[in-house]
């Protein structure tokens, strides 16, 4: 969500800096943005709806200053306004604060705040300003800027994360709690961010704030402390291995094509990279009493997906759940359960809240990750890497497709066949990357235009196809905006059938397995009612009034099938004059509940 970017250092065009950053944040999603940058005359802040990627820079560059903070907001709090929109500063614009998250007590913050200036202190609708405010009272009581700022993160409930800047003083403060935050370092710079790319251009040595710590930041020096004692913490530099080039969109008009089209390559390299991983990974599994797998979005159908080939592979019993229903099998958890939680960002706010419980209640947790020292890496005892690489695209496509191959990895390193598993995948690379060509796209494309201007959709499959088939279905509406829902092929009786009339495009998704015909049946019940069949299937079959061929690749056969439903739903965005990488009304990293 909310992207956060902040610079100290010797550049005296540091504002430019900051709209740069910001714009490799844009993915994030946002609906707003600002910055601000501290010169000699005070605080020069600009705020503004829309997209920054539409400003000129030149709107910048008589603003000189060393430090400044930028942010992309997504709306919580209070609508899409330029008020709204971060930065958010105190009564004199002394103080300003780009924050990231929730604060959950901010109503009775407020009315703190209110007994102290009235209620005509507030400019905003947002949770954010009252960080500013409460940190200008405790100023007026005497203390520092560094001490209010730690008394104030202190009073806050909920997850956080905020960089804050006073125009008296030689250094910026920014805090994590909850929300991820970033330090990037370079000769003579700092960078602040939610997320690396921001500063990719500049250095890949990095700190990790871990939660409950805060940073003082001058040109010269930074320091960390944890925000409960005020003890220094001692940091530990890391290296990002992400080039910005791998960010780019390497001359594809979308991010979302790019990362579709990197899948020829990625299997294989996840596979090669992962397997030390998964082995580890497979013996603390194969120890466990009870294994569930949680995520939220995408990765909530990958857990599914880990569901079916664990059962099917490993003869092993996993309850896949959403993050946010969590609660359901806490009275499940204890010492010798394992939480397995899957994440794109690492950050997901539900998924993190599920660790948060599995810790109370004793239970072990390790999560399959894509983005190295995110949170749900360092609250992991155990972690696997999916190596995916950035991605850019709010819809993820790529970081699934590894989730699914680390999970068939895990599957067969349980039953101690991880080379076999390796090999399949590793054949199953090759077939992908010689069938992923133009020509396939532009036989998706076309199949798109006959059916681009219908405002419904469903897709059906059976067993691992089932979860692909609501990951489809999820592709779909996040980047067309059609209405789209993805059912078990068995459900269709039950009521889904009333739905369909002539010319309701039906996506049909089918492997050479021991449901095949089940799937066929329910497709044919389908174009007895007037739909549109699209078949995604190793071989085409009279149903089918039009078909995306796939590889046959048995177990992996349903990677195939997502890689092609990705298309399509690219496609079905780009013919309808839509940006697939920005969604409307969505975030790459949601790190609020």
């Amino acid at each position: 969500m909310c992207g956060i970017f902040a610079y100290v250092g010797n550049d005296n065009q540091s504002v430019l800096k900051a709209v740069r950053g910001l714009k490799d944040l844009e993915y994030r999603g946002y609906d707003s943005w600002g910055v601000a940058v501290k010169t000699p005359q005070g605080f020069f802040i600009r705020k503004e709806t829309g997209k920054i990627s539409n400003i000129p820079e030149t709107d910048f560059e008589k603003h000189e200053g060393t430090m400044s903070i930028g942010h992309t907001r997504w709306a919580t709090h209070g609508g899409v306004s330029a008020y709204n929109a971060h930065p958010h500063f105190n009564r004199d614009k002394s103080l300003v604060v780009v924050h990231n998250g929730i604060i959950e007590n901010h109503d009775a913050l407020r009315e703190e705040i209110a007994a102290v200036f009235g209620n005509d202190v507030f400019r905003s609708e947002t949770d954010t300003e009252v960080i500013p405010l409460l940190i200008d009272i405790c100023m007026e009581r005497g203390l520092s800027f560094e001490n209010a700022f730690t008394e104030v993160c202190k009073k806050l409930h909920g997850r956080f994360a905020f960089v804050a800047l006073h125009k008296d003083e030689p250094y910026m403060l920014a805090a994590r709690d909850g929300s991820p935050l970033v330090m990037g370092l370079a000769e003579g710079e700092y960078f602040i961010a939610s997320d690396t790319p921001a500063f990719l251009d500049y250095t890949n040595e990095v700190y990790f704030f871990d939660n409950g710590e805060y940073a003082k930041i001058s040109k010269d020096a930074v320091t960390f402390f944890n925000l409960l004692s005020g003890n220094h913490v001692e940091k530990k530099k890391e290296k990002i291995l992400w080039e910005k080039e791998s960010a780019s969109k390497g001359g594809h008009p979308h991010f979302m094509l790019k990362e579709i089209l990197d899948q020829r390559e990625l299997i294989e390299n996840t596979v090669r990279l992962g397997g030390p991983a998964v082995s580890k990974a497979a013996q603390t599994l194969e120890k466990a009493d009870n294994i569930f797998f949680t995520a939220m979005g995408t990765a909530a159908h990958m857990g599914m997906v880990g569901e079916y080939l664990f059962s099917r592979i490993a003869k092993k019993s996993v309850q896949a759940v959403y993050a946010a229903e969590f609660d359901k099998v806490l009275p499940f958890i204890n010492k010798q359960s394992l939480v397995c939680g899957i994440s794109q960002s690492g950050e997901t706010a539900d998924l993190l809240e599920a660790f948060k419980t599995t810790k109370k209640k004793g239970g072990k947790i390790m999560s399959v990750i894509n983005v190295r020292g995110s949170s749900a890496e360092r609250e992991s005892f155990l972690s696997v890497p999916v190596n995916a690489g950035p991605e850019r695209a709010v819809a993820s496509t790529k970081a699934a497709t590894a989730q699914f191959t680390i999970l068939t990895l895990l599957a067969y390193a349980l039953i101690g066949k991880r080379m076999q598993g390796e090999k399949k995948l590793t054949n199953a690379s090759h077939a992908i990357k010689k069938w992923l060509t133009q020509e396939l796209l532009i036989h998706i494309s076309h199949i798109v235009e006959t059916i681009k201007h219908n405002e419904d959709l469903y897709v059906i499959g059976k067993s691992v196809n089932y979860p692909i088939a609501l990951e489809a279905a999820l592709k779909i509406k996040e980047v067309s905006y059609i209405h789209a829902e993805g059912f078990a092929a068995g459900e269709l009786k039950h009521g889904t059938l009333a739905l369909i009339e002539k010319g309701t495009p039906c996506v049909v998704l089918v492997s050479n397995d021991e449901y095949k015909q089940d799937v066929l049946n329910a497709a044919q019940e389908l174009k007895a009612r007037g739909a549109t069949i699209i078949g995604i299937s190793p071989e085409a079959h009279p149903v089918f009034d039009h078909t995306i061929v796939t590889p046959d690749l048995e177990n992996e056969t349903p990677m195939a099938l997502m890689i092609s439903s990705q298309i399509l739903a690219y496609y079905l965005a780009t013919l309808r004059g839509l940006d697939p990488d920005k969604p409307r009304n969505l975030a790459k990293s949601v790190t609020v509940k």
